[in-house]
């Protein structure tokens, strides 16, 4: 295909030696652009990929001068097969590594007993949320936020406990023959940008720059003195932050170009996206190619269906099965099986090691949570799903997924589906319209919704941008009758 008018701008922008940032839009052929600028040079390149995968499909698409990684492949290779004989080690409760640790005795935070289990575990995942950043020390910050301990002064005395044991942790971790806590491909990549490497190529390309971990963002930053920097992504699918992940799209030092040609949709899709992506006060707006014959409207068998959150992607699962379809799960279900497992357990008056859920003693005491506390809203549909169905007819459930290719339907929450496509897509309903404001106003009074949240915005963006012939807004049809919607 003739490059776009954006995709030469791009590649003339390469050839001038610049740092670029490309703003890529959904379906806009970056993974194609990218490789244009590699063919544009015989120089040494990387490209840095988000995935195994996604490494794989680039070293068929890019020249030979090019070489085709993960940031964790780049880690072993340099120091991660150090750890070979820890890698793949054999699965452990986390209690049994903080006993090793030396976490033996419950401790008490406000009117909560915190077990030692508890604490075990928010010790291992003190260590991989620093894993994730560019700092150099354990710190309190690392130590997330527990369920039923969100006061900022409780979540102090809980890190005041907590880090002490993480930084012991990730001493252990640095013992190459052998230790108490598991060794993952996290710790590796963690130590090697430790070390402040220096990546040998002339120029390197990174992709999905808009979900980066800061500590792969160090790591790419700091080539800039020997190596020419690409970054390619969309700032408005920057749907990963609640885990680490950072947009460094935006505040590049270089030059900033976008695609905004997508060759996925056709015009109409293309509008519907730009809502979004204005809600979002995205830096770009697509351009739908007319070739391509997208509709919205109902979708009655979708190939698709696309969820807020798991436990949403859970209740379609259910309500397609019950229909008869032959249903797969994105990403599979060992998540929602954790989930319903835990929720027996409660059920059934025994605590349970889920990190989400692991404080709390009974289920009745975490019914009282989702639906009296703010903070444990987002578990009530959770809540309303077991109470409804049983763990039993969940658990079912799961265990009769079937395999994608030989699905009638994929079920995927949007965070899932970002990177994918289908023919036909249906958006459930679990996606959230902004509650009205002023529920005391005098009746008679228009109803003002709240303003959209740009961070909701961005994920309606990616999930309307998944289909590439017809899409059913169902979950999101709000937007019409939003005033922020026009």
């Amino acid at each position: 295909m003739k490059p776009t008018d954006e995709q030469t701008a791009a590649a003339d922008a390469f050839h001038a030696g610049d740092h670029l940032a490309l703003q890529a839009g959904a379906g806009t052929g970056k993974t194609t652009t990218l490789a244009l600028l590699a063919r544009t040079t015989r120089s040494r390149g990387r490209y840095l990929a988000y995935n195994r995968a996604i490494a794989q499909d680039a070293t068929a698409r890019f020249p030979r001068n090019v070489l085709c990684k993960t940031a964790h492949a780049l880690a072993y290779a340099a120091v991660g097969h150090r750890y070979t004989r820890r890698l793949n080690a054999p699965r452990r409760p986390a209690w049994q590594t903080g006993q090793a640790l030396g976490i033996t005795k419950p401790i008490r935070i406000g009117d909560r007993e915190v077990s030692p289990k508890a604490l075990s575990n928010a010790t291992l995942r003190t260590v991989t949320r620093f894993c994730h950043t560019a700092d150099e020390k354990i710190a309190r910050h690392h130590v997330p936020h527990l369920r039923g301990l969100e006061d900022k002064d409780l979540h102090a005395q809980l890190a005041h406990h907590i880090v002490p044991f993480a930084r012991k942790a990730w001493m252990d971790l640095h013992n190459t023959d052998g230790g108490a806590v598991r060794f993952d491909h996290d710790h590796y990549l963690k130590i090697w940008a430790l070390t402040q490497p220096r990546i040998d190529a002339d120029f390197l390309l990174l992709d999905e720059a808009q979900d980066t971990n800061p500590v792969v963002e160090q790591i790419f930053l700091a080539q800039r003195d020997h190596a020419q920097l690409v970054m390619v992504g969309d700032s408005a699918q920057a749907i990963y932050q609640w885990r680490g992940a950072k947009d460094v799209m935006t505040g590049f030092d270089g030059t900033q170009l976008a695609l905004s040609q997508s060759f996925r949709f056709g015009p109409h899709l293309a509008e519907e996206a730009n809502r979004w992506l204005h809600l979002a006060d995205a830096p770009i707006r697509l351009t739908g190619t007319p070739a391509v014959p997208t509709e919205l409207g109902p979708v009655t068998s979708p190939d698709a269906v696309l969820c807020r959150t798991n436990v949403g992607a859970m209740a379609q699962v259910m309500i397609l099965m019950a229909a008869g379809h032959r249903v797969a799960l994105a990403g599979g279900g060992d998540s929602l099986r954790a989930l319903a497992h835990a929720a027996r357990d409660l059920k059934e008056g025994r605590r349970t090691h889920h990190p989400e859920l692991i404080l709390f003693p009974s289920w009745g005491e975490l019914q009282d949570y989702a639906a009296h506390d703010p903070a444990g809203r987002d578990l009530q549909p959770l809540v309303n799903l077991v109470d409804a169905h049983g763990t039993d007819a969940i658990l079912c459930a799961v265990d009769h997924l079937a395999p994608e290719p030989q699905a009638q339907v994929t079920v995927s929450t949007a965070h899932k589906a970002k990177g994918r496509e289908w023919p036909s897509v249906l958006i459930a309903d679990d996606f959230a319209r902004p509650e009205d404001s002023r529920p005391d106003a005098p009746t008679g009074t228009p109803a003002s919704p709240d303003p959209i949240d740009d961070g909701e915005a961005r994920l309606a963006y990616v999930a309307v941008t998944r289909t590439r012939h017809r899409l059913d807004l169902g979950g999101l049809s709000w937007i019409h009758d939003h005033p922020d919607g026009s």
